[in-house]
């Protein structure tokens, strides 16, 4: 239950750090019920998901937070075009949010498989159903803010107080996290 009603509270989410608190719920929810399956590999993806989450949610919020200090940007609908102006923070931002889908090659997709297949290996479809239903939740409310970053121009107002990116020592600091 808390991993597909906090998605859908992280999915419903305009402001960044809200939607990136509700998707850690659901997130550590993911470790909760694959220890609750007790079965050798599902275990073996609770261990691995606190790992890929601590370092993808991590470079998820120093990318929020360098969003803020540049652009003083809160709320996803005001991200219209700020992967062209902060390229580097939205490159790490993106590598953190495929992760946590579950996209190949980066972390979160070990985890994530190790879970579904604890689940599969112990015949609990619930489970599994949940990991899949959820998989599909991250990425609608992950794949909007990229394809906002990238995708959609810039608003007037963001033309008119041109900014660049976050300093330079929060962007290293995003991205050895993102690495």
């Amino acid at each position: 239950f808390t991993i597909i009603a906090a998605s859908v509270v992280a999915l419903g989410a305009d402001n960044l750090k809200r939607r990136l608190a509700y998707s850690t719920i659901s997130q550590l929810a993911y470790v909760v019920m694959a220890a609750a399956l007790l079965a050798p590999l599902s275990i073996m993806g609770a261990v691995l998901h606190i790992a890929a989450h601590a370092f993808s949610k991590i470079t998820l919020f120093f990318a929020a937070g360098a969003i803020y200090t540049a652009a003083h940007k809160t709320e996803v609908s005001q991200l219209d075009g700020i992967g062209r102006r902060m390229p580097w923070t939205m490159a790490a931002f993106t590598i953190g949010a495929l992760s946590l889908i579950g996209i190949p090659p980066f972390a979160g997709v070990i985890s994530k498989w190790y879970i579904l297949a604890g689940a599969l290996s112990v015949q609990n479809s619930l489970a599994a159903a949940v990991i899949l239903a959820s998989t599909l939740l991250n990425a609608a409310y992950f794949l909007p803010i990229v394809h906002r970053a990238y995708f959609r121009p810039l608003d007037a107002k963001a033309l008119a107080h041109p900014h660049g990116e976050a300093p330079r020592s929060m962007v290293a600091a995003m991205a050895i996290t993102a690495a």
